[in-house]
């Protein structure tokens, strides 16, 4: 094989590997973004559900940064929140907000740099009702009253047996002793 023939064969291989790892790049650079979904939680606090944009979970902790902006001006942030025990990159803010509705943004930084803006409407946080007493009243006799019969009706039976058992006894010796 002749040098000019090496040469092609390198160059080729050489733009390959470049089209391979030019085409890789946008699918990496898209691994490093994330898909944040930021919502109320019903109360004064707010929650943030954070994947990758490819939709995979997140693996790692990221280091989210929430900031606000309220009824009449009102301003937090910016608070740093943590994730959160009820999933994987899953994140709560906890009771930072006052009633009313709040502009949110949550940002995270580089690497894997993302940024969610949602309006939420905060809520007084309310606390769970208590219970009604309960009354203690004493059993009701009354219900098996009905099923008290039958031990009564079973001596009777047991009572007219043993008279018919008697009787029959007793007559037939009267009937033995005559005859003999």
């Amino acid at each position: 094989m002749s040098v000019t023939g090496i040469r092609k064969v390198l160059a080729a291989v050489l733009v390959g590997l470049a089209l391979t790892l030019f085409s890789a790049a946008p699918a990496a650079a898209q691994a490093d973004k994330l898909k944040l979904t930021v919502a109320g939680d019903g109360a004064e606090g707010v929650t943030i559900q954070a994947v990758y944009a490819d939709g995979r979970r997140l693996d790692q902790v990221v280091r989210l940064v929430l900031t606000a902006t309220g009824p009449d001006g009102q301003k937090v942030g910016p608070v740093q929140l943590e994730p959160q025990p009820e999933g994987q990159g899953f994140y709560s803010s906890g009771p930072v907000l006052s009633a009313g509705k709040w502009k949110v943004t949550v940002k995270s930084p580089a690497p894997l740099q993302s940024e969610a803006t949602a309006t939420v409407q905060a809520r007084v946080a309310q606390s769970p009702p208590v219970p009604a007493p309960v009354a203690v009243t004493a059993p009701d006799r009354t219900a098996g009253a009905g099923a008290g019969w039958w031990p009564f009706a079973a001596a009777g039976l047991v009572l007219v047996a043993a008279a018919m058992g008697v009787a029959m006894l007793f007559g037939r010796r009267r009937t033995g002793t005559q005859n003999d």
